[in-house]
């Protein structure tokens, strides 16, 4: 059983400079999404971090709220919170595809994010895992994103130089191999 695994967790992240988070979550099930939101606060203040909330309607629209913030705001991560359980359709299958990999997406561009969307077969299910004193997805969401924004600053520093040159450079001329020309 998954709850009598052991796992290694990182160290806590930490900075020079606080991070800011946008934590986005979908309150379908709100009992669950506020032990998600409580989990993902306690550690981002754990790590010294700001944070602020937005709510969406459902889960697939985590992803999009996410994308707006990233073009129209400042916030170092994200962490994107919610709960899918599995009905009688395979709407279930959508939403839980379709909000991975659009986060999966982002990430991959760049964008600090932790995925704690929980998708689940039951209530039960969904109850032990957003427990902060449990499982606590809420907070392990928040340290990903955390430990992202850690490896962005770390490799984020100013770049090798890109596309083209100066003009003031000398140019080869095709055919040229001393040098002796220039554009």
């Amino acid at each position: 059983m998954a709850g009598n695994e052991t796992h290694y967790t990182l160290p806590r992240a930490s900075f020079d400079k606080p991070a800011k988070l946008l934590i986005v979550v979908a309150p379908y099930y709100k009992d669950i999404a506020d032990n998600l939101i409580a989990g993902a606060k306690a550690e981002i203040e754990a790590a010294g971090g700001s944070w602020e909330i937005a709510e969406v309607p459902g889960a697939l629209e985590v992803p999009t709220a996410i994308a707006m913030a990233d073009r129209y705001s400042n916030f170092d991560g994200y962490v994107a919170l919610g709960c899918v359980i599995r009905g009688e359709t395979t709407h279930y299958d959508t939403v839980c595809n379709d909000s991975s990999r659009a986060l999966q997406l982002m990430g991959l561009q760049g964008l600090c994010i932790g995925n704690g969307i929980l998708t689940v077969e039951n209530r039960p299910q969904a109850e032990v895992r957003a427990d902060p004193a449990d499982q606590n997805k809420g907070g392990g969401a928040a340290a990903a994103a955390l430990h992202l924004i850690a490896l962005s600053r770390k490799w984020g520093g100013q770049k090798k130089d890109i596309g083209f040159k100066p003009p003031s450079e000398t140019i080869l001329l095709a055919g040229d191999n001393d040098g002796s020309h220039t554009a």
